[in-house]
């Protein structure tokens, strides 16, 4: 599959989510940049903005397994991954499978699980496979983790610490809908009788992984990979910062503008890729200073002062 055929089919399933899910159009393609890059979504929002809704149809439009797992404090890592049960018949443990044997994996309100549960997650999402008693299991191929949580609500909830927030590629939010999102919200369940509206699949297992294999065949320029490695690196010495973008997070900028470059059909990578998905990408890596929290400067401050600072590199003609 080339770029341009890659960028038609992930069009398609856009179009097919935007059918079901009311956001804006550049949520979508953050998702699904995530999606093509291989790796796994984080989304912070608060509660009935339709994060449940858009991972579901996200793996009904990909005709991908889907489950959903929400997270609470007393969650143990087997509820996840499964665990070994005696079976009477034979004689023998047989093993469970936990449900984060599936293709997309919701990860409902990660930030409520304890430590030792969200740690769980991460061979998972790292190494696409979970050991139990000794024992090495296979995930499905493709697996994806779309992980939730509450920025507003904290009581009883558990930070994610920053290895686990570096396993995601990228990091986004849905927010409030317009007012006329929301009364395309009213006027869409006025109009049918199920209350969660159907999505159609347009692609299978075999096209994602075609699909996934795209971005690996596309190109950049010495001097557009310097940039995003400069971008990284400026983080780590910024004054509000104290612990900057690790090496693995300037390689997941790396791959997530080389997928958002194969949804616009290009074979290359130009510095608009960089920009547009660094701001989903660089930010939940970042831990700040206590001078940034007393000052009120975020992350995403930050990332807009390092941007600043890196001049674009212009592209030969």
């Amino acid at each position: 599959m080339d770029p341009e055929a890659a960028a038609d089919r992930a069009e398609d399933v856009i179009d097919e989510l935007s059918a079901a899910v009311v956001t804006d159009r550049a949520f979508l393609e953050t998702v699904m940049t995530g999606v093509l890059a291989g790796g796994h979504v984080l989304l912070e929002d608060v509660p009935g903005t339709g994060k449940t809704l858009a991972a579901r149809s996200l793996a009904g439009a990909l005709n991908l397994s889907f489950t959903r797992i929400q997270f609470t404090p007393d969650l143990l890592p087997a509820d996840i991954t499964g665990s070994n049960v005696f079976d009477e018949s034979s004689g023998n443990f047989q093993f469970a499978e936990g449900p984060i044997f599936a293709n997309v994996v919701l990860a409902d309100e990660i930030n409520r699980a304890p430590p030792k549960t969200q740690a769980a997650l991460l061979e998972a999402m790292g190494e696409g496979q979970v050991s139990v008693d000794g024992e090495t299991h296979q995930l499905p191929d493709p697996f994806i983790v779309i992980a939730t949580q509450n920025p507003v609500e904290q009581e009883g909830t558990f930070g994610l610490p920053e290895a686990q927030r570096d396993r995601f590629i990228v990091k986004t939010s849905m927010g409030y809908p317009e007012f006329d999102g929301e009364m395309e919200l009213i006027d869409r369940r006025a109009g049918r009788t199920e209350s969660v509206p159907s999505v159609s699949a347009v692609a299978d297992t075999a096209t994602v992984r075609d699909l996934r294999a795209v971005p690996e065949t596309v190109t950049a320029e010495q001097n557009v990979r310097e940039y995003l490695v400069k971008l990284g690196r400026a983080t780590r010495e910024h004054r509000h910062v104290s612990v900057g973008v690790s090496p693995r997070g300037i390689q997941h900028l790396f791959e997530a503008s080389r997928a958002y470059a194969t949804l616009q059909g290009r074979t290359y990578l130009v510095p608009d890729d960089v920009k547009r998905t660094v701001d989903d990408v660089f930010p939940h890596r970042l831990v700040l200073t206590a001078e940034a929290e007393i000052e009120g400067v975020d992350a995403a401050d930050v990332l807009e002062d390092v941007k600043g600072q890196i001049p674009v590199p212009t592209m030969e003609a």
